[in-house]
This record gives C-alpha cells, sequence and structure tokens, in this order.
C-alpha cells in the first residue's frame, strides 16, 4: 500500500476567480469614456479606463489623483449599492454552476472542476463566464446615468477571468488576466505560477483569510465587528509580513516557498505559516457556496379584473399579511419595498418605497392602498387591476424599534408620519423631502434633502474641517437661486477684491436686483474660496457678510466681477 497523502499536501481544489477591477465605477452608472475614481480613507480604489490613460493610478491619494488627471470626478466608496448591484451578476454566474461565492462588489468565485468538465475545458468555461457577466453589465449599465459625456463606448471586457489550483492562485490569474483572455493556470502549475510574484501580493488579494461574503446577506445582519474588524486586521497582518520579507530580501513567492515550512512557523507564526502555504500553490480554503438569497415576493392574481380600488387595496392588504408573515417566520423585517401592479389594459405600473424603519403588515397594505390611489388620480390606471406584487428590496433583522419616553409624543409622529408617506403616495416620493444636514463650504451644500422614509444620511461627513467654511451663525434663509445685487464704496463705485483677497474699498450702499439702496453699517469679510482650480469650470469667489440699516443682515458673494446674495440672516 502507498503511503496515505496528508491533508497539508492535498491537492487544491480547481478554482474560477471573475473579477471586474472597475466594478465601482460601473456600479456607479458611469460610462468609461468618464474621467473617475472612487476613494476609500482618501485612497483611490478604483479607475475608469479614461482616468487610467490620463495617469491616475489605484493606492494614489486623491490629490495626487486629481494632479495627475485634472478633469477627474471623485466619487466617494459604497460598498452597499455596489454589493446590490454585483448580485444580479452573480445570478447570472449561478447558471454555470451553484456553488459561487462572493468574494467581494466586483469578484467572485467557483468550484471549476464539474463546469469545467461540462463545457469543454478551462478555457471554454471562462470565456462562458466572462461573456455572461459582459452582457450582463452591458445590459445593465451600458447607458451612462448622469454622465457628462452623454454616450460613449460600453463596458465590454470588463470582466477578467482566472483559473488555477487553488483561490489565492485564481485571484491572481484573474488579477493578471486581460480583457478578453481568461488566464489558464494548467493543473499542478500553481506553485510555478506564483513563484516569480512579488509578496505583495499577500497584500492586494486580502481576502484570503477573511473568509466569504455574501452581498445578499444583509449588513445588520453580521456580528458586530467580526467581518469588518477582522478583515482589517487580517489585511495589516498580510501588509506587515510583506514589508517585513521584503526587508529581510524575500522579494518573490518563490524565495518564500523555498523555505521550510517549520522555520517559517517558528519565525512568523500562524500568519506566516498560513501564506506560505499559498506561496506554494496549496489550499488555504476551498470555494464556499453563498447562500442564495431566498425569494420574498409575493403576489396575487385577481380572477376578473377589479375596477374599484378599495377591492383592489383589499387584495394588497392580504398579500401585506402574507409578506409580513413569511418575513416575521425568519425573524426579518422589510425596510424597502416595492409595489407593482397590473391592469387589463396592459399597463405595468411599479413604485419603492422606503421605510427608515420596519414596515409592519399594517403599514405595507395602507401604502399599497396610497400608491394605488395615486395612480389613479395620475391617470397611470386606465382599467381594472388584474395583478399586485410586492417585492422586498431590502430586509434586516428585527430587532425591534424603541418608542419614544412619553407614548403620546411616539403615536404624534407615527400620525405624522403617515401623513407623509399618504402624501408621497399622491404625489410621488421626490414630493416630500427632509433635510440632512452635512459637510460643505457653503450653507447651501451643507444641506441635502431626502425623501421621507429614506435613510438621513449625508453625503459628506461634518467632522472634517472644510478650509473656507464660513463662521456661524447659519443665515436663516438660503436662495437656491442666487438674487443679483450691487455693492458700491462711497464714491459710487464698484467694489471689487484682487488676487491677495483684498476690497477695492470699503462697502457702503448694498443694491439688490429691484430694490432700493441700503446703507451698509457694518461688514466683515472678504472669504475667499477657490473650488477646483485645476478645472476650466472651476470657482472662484470672494463672500462678504453685511449689516444694512433698519436691521437687515445678507452674505453676499463676488465671483467674476458680479455680486449676488446667497443667504439671508434674521
Amino acid at each position: 500500500m502507498g503511503q496515505p497523502v496528508l491533508p497539508d499536501e492535498a491537492a487544491p481544489t480547481r478554482a474560477l476567480v471573475a473579477h471586474c477591477p472597475d466594478w465601482a465605477v460601473i456600479a456607479a452608472g458611469w460610462p468609461p469614456t468618464a474621467k473617475v475614481a472612487v476613494v476609500s480613507a482618501n485612497r483611490v480604489v478604483a479607475l475608469s479606463p479614461a482616468a487610467r490613460e490620463e495617469g491616475a493610478r489605484l493606492g494614489l491619494r486623491r490629490r495626487e489623483a486629481q494632479a495627475r488627471c485634472p478633469a477627474l470626478e471623485v466619487l466617494l466608496s459604497d460598498l452597499a449599492a455596489e454589493a446590490r448591484c454585483w448580485e444580479p451578476v452573480v445570478s447570472v454566474v449561478e447558471a454555470f454552476a451553484p456553488g459561487v461565492e462572493v468574494l467581494a462588489p466586483g469578484r467572485l468565485a467557483m468550484a471549476a472542476r464539474g463546469p469545467s468538465r461540462y463545457f469543454g475545458g478551462d478555457a471554454a468555461l471562462a470565456a462562458k463566464v466572462a461573456g455572461a457577466v459582459e452582457g450582463l453589465v452591458s445590459s445593465l449599465f451600458g447607458s451612462p446615468v448622469s454622465s457628462p459625456e452623454g454616450g460613449g463606448k460600453g463596458w465590454g471586457g470588463c470582466c477578467r477571468v482566472g483559473v488555477a489550483d487553488g483561490l489565492f492562485a485564481a485571484a491572481l490569474a484573474a488579477q493578471l488576466a486581460e480583457a478578453g483572455e481568461p488566464r489558464v493556470v494548467p493543473a499542478g502549475g500553481s506553485a510555478e505560477f506564483l513563484a516569480p510574484l512579488p509578496v505583495s501580493a499577500f497584500v492586494v488579494l486580502g481576502y484570503a483569510e477573511a473568509g466569504p461574503r455574501s452581498s445578499s446577506q444583509p449588513k445588520a445582519a453580521r456580528r458586530p465587528g467580526s467581518s469588518e474588524q477582522g478583515e482589517r486586521r487580517h489585511v495589516a497582518e498580510r501588509e506587515e509580513l510583506a514589508n517585513l520579507l521584503v526587508r529581510l530580501g524575500i522579494r518573490t513567492l518563490g524565495d518564500f516557498a523555498a523555505l521550510p515550512a517549520a522555520s517559517v512557523l517558528g519565525r512568523f507564526g500562524t500568519v506566516g505559516l498560513r501564506a506560505h502555504r499559498l506561496a506554494r500553490g496549496l489550499e488555504e480554503r476551498p470555494v464556499l457556496a453563498r447562500a442564495v438569497p431566498p425569494d420574498w415576493k409575493v403576489s396575487g392574481e385577481l380572477g376578473s379584473p377589479v375596477g374599484q380600488l378599495p377591492a383592489a387595496a383589499f387584495v394588497g392588504k392580504a398579500l401585506a399579511d402574507e409578506l409580513h408573515a413569511r418575513l416575521a417566520s425568519e425573524g426579518l423585517v422589510c425596510t424597502r419595498l416595492t409595489i407593482e401592479a397590473e391592469t387589463e389594459n396592459g399597463e405595468r405600473l411599479a413604485r419603492s418605497w422606503r421605510h427608515d424603519g420596519a414596515l409592519s403588515a399594517g403599514a405595507i397594505g395602507e401604502r399599497v392602498r396610497w400608491q394605488l390611489e395615486g395612480w389613479a388620480q395620475a391617470g397611470g390606471v386606465t382599467a381594472g387591476v388584474t395583478k399586485l406584487a410586492l417585492v422586498p428590496e431590502e430586509v434586516r433583522p428585527d430587532d425591534g424599534r424603541q418608542l419614544g419616553f412619553w407614548g403620546q409624543g411616539a403615536d404624534v409622529a407615527g400620525r405624522a408620519a403617515r401623513a407623509l408617506a399618504r402624501v408621497q403616495g399622491l404625489l410621488g416620493p421626490e414630493a416630500t423631502l427632509t433635510a440632512v444636514l452635512q459637510g460643505g463650504r457653503d450653507h447651501l451644500e451643507q444641506v441635502r434633502l431626502v425623501p421621507w422614509g429614506e435613510p438621513r444620511e449625508p453625503l459628506r461627513p461634518e467632522a472634517p474641517p472644510w478650509p473656507g467654511r464660513l463662521p456661524g451663525p447659519a443665515p436663516a434663509l438660503v436662495h437656491k437661486c442666487p438674487l443679483p445685487a450691487q455693492v458700491t464704496d462711497a464714491g459710487g463705485q464698484l467694489v471689487s477684491v484682487n488676487s491677495r483677497g483684498l476690497p477695492s474699498g470699503r462697502p457702503t450702499t448694498l443694491v439688490l436686483e429691484g430694490g432700493e439702496p441700503l446703507a451698509i453699517e457694518a461688514w466683515a469679510g472678504p472669504w475667499p474660496l477657490e473650488e477646483r482650480w485645476w478645472d476650466p469650470h472651476g470657482r472662484r469667489r470672494a463672500r462678504f457678510q453685511f449689516c444694512t440699516a433698519g436691521g437687515g443682515a445678507y452674505l453676499a458673494a463676488l465671483e467674476k466681477g458680479l455680486w449676488w446674495v446667497e443667504a439671508t440672516y434674521d
């Protein structure tokens, strides 16, 4: 009998990794012709092809990337949105094999042995996966959204695929693959493939020890700190290991793999031993299939077209009870819901509702009724309703709701919320807005208006310092469209500001468009502000605060030789 094979030396599983390096830009809706960078912690984590052609590179600081590409549009990383957009791509790849693991938004893995035999080899499987991903991306994101470029070519070749023995080698093969040319490492050749690569590869692909992540898993369902903090710790450990190896003269994975395993364990600990296994082409862990998210959609076919809205709303209430019961059995609640309706004339209507909290069965039923009434008043429903469907878009664990200390106040807030939600049903979600404070230099950009029920989250944090931000107090009225004005000195000359930020004279008179001259009794400023100096469309302004006779107070700005009143104080 031959000697048994030890688990440590067992042959690794054949794995396929599909990687879309520009996924953060794709999910944001920008075309490849737009010069876009996505940043996280002030570092560039994703770039569009056009931005790379201008010299921008991953890992650069935001200012460094903007210096290389002056027309660069900078976006903040939104992992939640990227994960939601990645879900349809994962579902398409699951048509080739059920065991698909989501490594991160824009990257997935699958065991390749079975599918490869079915489709005629690793190269054929890789080509099919890349074609399916690129086809779906073109259909979902082929037309640019909010793009100043307009048009532009599509995202063909956005998916890079690698196949190798072991997840680590397959991921590196996908990283090194070219557009339209999958990188297939021959069976048994992972160690040879990895040998010339630098030890920094441990840091580039930091998921190897963090475990699988599923884009379908609600964020709140994860143990607090278990995934995000653990992954950051593992990345820091691998980065420290890679830097130490370079200082010791070990620069490639092959050099590291040639060291005895016992010596590596004694010198670098368990982190080094796991990295040593990866460098040797051995398997750290197999591909772990994600849990396929259940389909929570509930729908009802109406036996005969329902022409009366109360009858259709009654059916919607029954569907709401069914949906709420199904979610409650799993300990979940719905926070975002899509209401779909079909009419006898073939009209298909859909409206998404979000609630900053859990939607109860009664709340869902109310929104169905309000939405049907809103469609009817807007002329969207011209015939009897034949089908209703409720599609939960976001669910989270039911952790209860903390009411106000006094019951009456909580009831008043609930009635107000229901009234605002009904207005949304009649006029649309954008008709009822609420303000959210955020960071910014101007008072206008320090307030973000979001639809009622949407998460009240700022786009820009308030905490970081904002150079050029005006001192308090904040004005009572900020004009969405600034008012034309004139500011003159004692000689009747228009006041200007030179390149050193000094006014040409003392402001004495303020004239608003169509108004009487107002004597300026006190003033402060100017506060110069230059934004996007590298962009031809950047702005350069000087702002003043004026107190006029009669108790008026204004915030005025001088831009390109023209005066404007941006806000009014109480």
